[in-house]
């Protein structure tokens, strides 16, 4: 019968190897949000990979707990299961709802904060040249590297002949490329969205977890000795 001990045990045995599958897919989605957008270090997206770590560990005490019907690890994964649920759901709610002047802060802060190698990186990939902060209304020119080799596409490169040191700066009107402003917010916004919502739809399944092991864990197993139970 469904409900039952051994039912219980199977269900929280599957849930926990789904657990182990979700945490490889937190840990991998958000490195790579956050891999993408190069110059910024996204505290928000650093707290789901903790929460695929500890998913990670906590779905294996919850592996052996559920296998051996071990008081003490079962109690111990609901507490951490819950805990994890409670930050995940926040900080998946809050990557949803970042703004576009909170985008903007972050990406320029983090451009601020790059060494130059960092910003080529971003340039080579993004095919563009230095980064515009446009907050409040003001346009500021932020300092990039020269772009002299940098390819808006495999045959064109941002400075005309590639030799020009002057090209694509603040007061230059020689530039085949678009800053890099935009293209790193929308990889930003990209990597929150996707963060945000797989972190928000399996969090719901971790409090799914927490019940399942809360009524498994005052269940009895038919197949063990009463007797050894009252000693």
């Amino acid at each position: 019968m469904c409900g039952g001990f051994t039912c219980s045990k199977n269900s929280l045995l599957a849930l926990n190897i789904l657990y182990v599958v979700v945490s490889f897919i937190l840990i991998g989605v958000a490195a790579a949000a956050k891999a993408a957008s190069f110059v910024t270090s996204v505290s928000l997206v650093s707290v789901i990979i903790a929460c695929g770590v500890f998913l990670l560990l906590i779905s294996i005490v919850g592996l052996i707990g559920a296998s051996k019907h071990h008081q003490v690890m079962l109690f111990f994964y609901m507490i951490v299961l819950f805990i994890i649920f409670i930050i995940q759901f926040s900080v998946a709610c809050a990557c949803l709802a970042i703004n576009e002047n909170q985008e903007k802060l972050v990406a320029s802060k983090g451009w601020n904060l790059s060494a130059d190698t960092t910003r080529m990186d971003a340039q080579i990939f993004f095919g563009c040249c230095g980064y515009n902060d446009t907050r409040n209304g003001t346009v500021i020119y932020l300092d990039h590297p020269s772009c002299a080799y940098v390819k808006k596409t495999p045959e064109i490169f941002c400075c005309p002949g590639n030799e020009s040191k002057d090209c694509c700066t603040k007061n230059s009107t020689v530039c085949n490329c678009d800053t890099c402003d935009k293209p790193i917010q929308e990889a930003m916004l990209r990597g929150f969205n996707l963060v945000g919502g797989i972190g928000l739809f399996f969090s719901f399944t971790e409090i799914l977890g927490f019940f399942i092991a809360k009524r498994y864990r005052y269940q009895i197993d038919p197949r063990a000795n009463i007797q050894s139970l009252l000693r």
